[in-house]
C-alpha cells in the first residue's frame, strides 16, 4: 500500500516526460495557471491536466469542419485567447523564404462551436501573423504586404496601410535581409487598448533584385527575384508607423539617424500603451540604442545605448525570438541581456533609462531565460560556464562540464543560485515545487505561488 502512491507518481512522471519529449515536435501551450497544457495530436487539440496527466479532447476534428463540408481543415497551428474562449486556427500554409508564414486563418468560438474564415475575399494562403485584438472584437493580419483589420461581429475588412501599388513597399512584415539577419517576420503589434497598431514599413524600391533559380518545384526552372543588397549597397530603409483603427491614419515615429544606414530590429508597446519601445542598430551592428516613442507625436528619446568594438549581440539571436519584451513591475523596468562585460548577462533597466542593475555575475554566459516569476522574485535561466569552472555555487556544476541552470533574484538582491536543476524544460509544476522549497528554506509559509506569464512572449508557466 505504501508503494502504490510512489508507483503512481513514477508512472505519471514517466508519462509526462515522454509527452514532453514528443511535445518538441508539437508545441505545448501551457494554461495561465500552470495546471494544464494543450497540444496537437492526430489533427485535433488535446488537453492534459496535471499532475495526473488526465487527457481530454479540447478541439475535436468535428469542430474543425467548415459549414457544408465533411472534411476538417488541416490543423497546422493554433493560438488560444487568454480567456480560453476562442482559438485562431492556422492552415493551408506556404513558405516565405525559410518558414511557412503565410496561409489561411479560421476563428473558432469554443462556446458556440462556430467556425469562421478570416480574410474572405483575400487570395488563398495570403494571410500572415493573424492576431486578435486585446479586447477580442477584431483581428488584424498582413496580406500581400498590407495590414488589414477585420471586425469579428460584422466581418467588415479594412485596409490600414498603402503599398502604393508596388510589391517593394512592405507593411507589417519584412524583406529578405531582415528575415535572414535578425529573424524578423511578424511586423505589427496591437496596442493594449485595441485602438492602434504599430508596424514596420520596409522600402525595398531602391534595392535591386538578385535572381535565384528554382529547379525543384517543377519540371521547368523558375526565376525567383530576391531584394538583396550587394556589398556596398545600402539595405532597405525601415520606419515605424502607428495607425489608428478608427481613422486609418498613420503617425510615423521620428527615429533619429539615416534609415538606410540603420536597422530597427525590435519593437513593442509598453504595457500601459502610452509609448512604443524599439531597438535600433547601426549598419555595422556595433551600436545599439533603445528608444521610447510617443505614438501620437512620433517624438523619440534614447534611454539605453550599448557599443562594442566587434558587434552588439541582439536579443533576437540570443532568444531566437524577435517578438516580445521582458517587462517587469508593470512596465517600470525590463530585463535585458547584454555582453557588455564580455559575458552574456542579465540586467534590469528602468524604463526611464536612469537605473541599470546587473542581475547575473561571473565568468559564464546566460544562454536562455527559461521562466519569469515576478511575484516570487525569480527568473530561471540556463548558462554555460568556462570549461569545468564556474564562480557560481551550483552543486555538481563542474561534473556537468560547465552547464548550469540557476535562478536569479529579481528584487534588490543580486545573483542568487538556489539549486541545480535538471537540463530539460522546466514545467510549471517543477517551478512551483522549486519556489515552495525556496520559501521553506527562507522560513516562509509554503503557500501556492502565483505563476505568471512572461509578458509579451506568450510563455505560460
Amino acid at each position: 500500500m505504501i508503494l502504490r502512491p510512489i508507483i503512481i507518481r513514477a508512472i505519471s512522471t514517466l508519462a509526462f516526460m515522454l509527452t514532453l519529449v514528443l511535445g518538441f515536435a508539437q508545441r505545448l501551450n501551457w494554461a495561465a495557471d500552470g495546471n494544464s497544457y494543450t497540444t496537437v495530436e492526430e489533427g485535433a487539440v488535446v488537453k492534459y491536466n496535471l499532475p495526473g496527466m488526465d487527457k481530454a479532447v479540447f478541439i475535436s476534428k468535428d469542430m474543425l469542419k467548415p459549414i457544408g463540408s465533411d472534411t476538417p481543415i488541416k490543423l497546422e497551428g493554433y493560438t488560444l485567447t487568454e480567456d480560453g474562449t476562442k482559438a485562431l486556427i492556422y492552415t493551408n500554409s506556404k513558405k516565405v523564404w525559410r518558414l511557412k508564414t503565410r496561409g489561411d486563418y479560421w476563428l473558432l468560438d469554443l462556446g458556440t462551436k462556430s467556425l469562421k474564415q478570416l480574410g474572405k475575399g483575400r487570395p488563398a494562403s495570403s494571410l500572415m501573423f493573424a492576431k486578435l485584438s486585446p479586447d477580442g472584437t477584431k483581428a488584424a493580419y498582413v496580406s500581400e504586404h498590407n495590414v488589414y483589420v477585420e471586425d469579428l461581429a460584422s466581418g467588415n475588412i479594412k485596409k490600414l496601410t498603402d503599398d502604393q501599388g508596388t510589391k517593394k513597399l512592405i507593411n507589417g512584415t519584412f524583406d529578405w535581409v531582415y528575415e535572414e539577419e535578425f529573424f524578423c517576420r511578424d511586423g505589427f503589434r496591437w496596442s493594449p487598448d485595441s485602438k492602434s497598431i504599430a508596424y514596420w514599413q520596409i522600402d525595398a524600391n531602391k534595392v535591386r533584385d538578385f535572381y535565384m533559380v528554382n529547379n525543384i518545384d517543377s519540371v521547368y526552372s523558375q526565376i525567383v527575384p530576391v531584394e538583396y543588397p550587394k556589398v556596398g549597397d545600402p539595405p532597405s530603409p525601415a520606419r515605424i508607423g502607428v495607425v489608428g483603427i478608427a481613422d486609418g491614419k498613420t503617425a510615423w515615429m521620428n527615429v533619429p539617424g539615416d534609415p538606410s544606414q540603420h536597422y530597427i530590429v525590435r519593437m513593442e508597446w509598453t504595457p500601459d500603451g502610452k509609448e512604443v519601445i524599439l531597438q535600433q542598430l547601426n549598419r555595422k551592428q556595433n551600436e545599439s540604442k533603445l528608444m521610447l516613442c510617443n505614438p501620437k507625436s512620433g517624438d523619440a528619446r534614447t534611454i539605453f545605448t550599448e557599443t562594442d568594438e566587434a558587434w552588439v549581440s541582439t536579443v533576437n539571436e540570443w532568444a531566437n525570438q524577435p517578438v516580445g519584451w521582458y517587462w517587469l513591475e508593470g512596465g517600470k523596468s525590463f530585463l535585458w541581456p547584454s555582453e557588455k562585460d564580455g559575458w552574456m548577462h542579465l540586467y534590469t533597466i528602468s524604463t526611464d533609462g536612469k537605473k541599470e542593475t546587473l542581475l547575473t555575475d561571473g565568468r559564464y554566459d546566460v544562454i536562455s531565460l527559461d521562466r519569469i516569476d515576478e511575484n516570487g522574485g525569480l527568473g530561471l535561466f540556463f548558462g554555460i560556464a568556462e570549461q569545468r569552472h564556474t564562480e557560481v555555487p551550483v552543486p555538481g556544476a563542474a561534473e556537468r562540464q560547465g552547464q548550469i541552470r540557476g535562478a536569479v533574484a529579481l528584487g534588490n538582491a543580486r545573483h542568487t543560485q538556489l539549486q541545480y536543476l535538471a537540463q530539460w524544460e522546466i514545467c510549471p509544476l517543477e517551478l512551483r515545487q522549486l519556489l515552495h522549497r525556496r520559501n521553506d528554506r527562507l522560513g516562509r509559509a509554503a503557500e501556492p505561488q502565483t505563476i505568471g506569464r512572461a509578458e509579451g512572449f506568450g510563455q505560460s508557466f
